[in-house]
């Protein structure tokens, strides 16, 4: 069951205006149950149809949302954590997927965990 996806925000990066959101979705098993937590955060450039999906997965030693974490937060460890609901996060994302050859202006989903150590050290403190 996915949560509906909220109104986009704007952000603005070298001048360039982007809209992003966030959602948190899981696997259907068919029984009405659901596995799989997930952070979604989509990204695209003003104007574009396609967005790059920057997506954060359950795992062994990867916290997401699970109703007793908060909305938007992920992380390693409970002092290791980023919040994908504040703009500074999101911009620092962006730039370390672009970086590594993520499509920006086209539908792309990039494991945002390759990527977590170095948006925690950018960011520089826990959100």
């Amino acid at each position: 069951m996915a949560r509906k996806e909220k109104s986009a925000r704007r952000l603005v990066v070298d001048g360039r205006l982007f809209l992003w959101s966030l959602r948190h979705d899981h696997d259907a098993l068919g029984d009405g149950r659901y596995a799989g937590c997930r952070e979604i955060l989509g990204i695209r450039p003003d104007g574009a149809k396609r967005r790059l999906r920057i997506v954060f997965r359950e795992g062994p030693g990867r916290i997401v949302p699970d109703g007793l974490i908060p909305s938007g937060r992920v992380g390693t460890a409970p002092d290791r954590t980023l919040n994908l609901h504040l703009p500074g996060t999101v911009r620092a994302l962006l730039e370390s997927v672009s970086a590594r050859g993520g499509l920006i202006d086209g539908a792309e989903e990039f494991d945002g965990w390759s990527v977590f150590d170095e948006v925690f050290a950018l960011r520089g403190r826990p959100a």
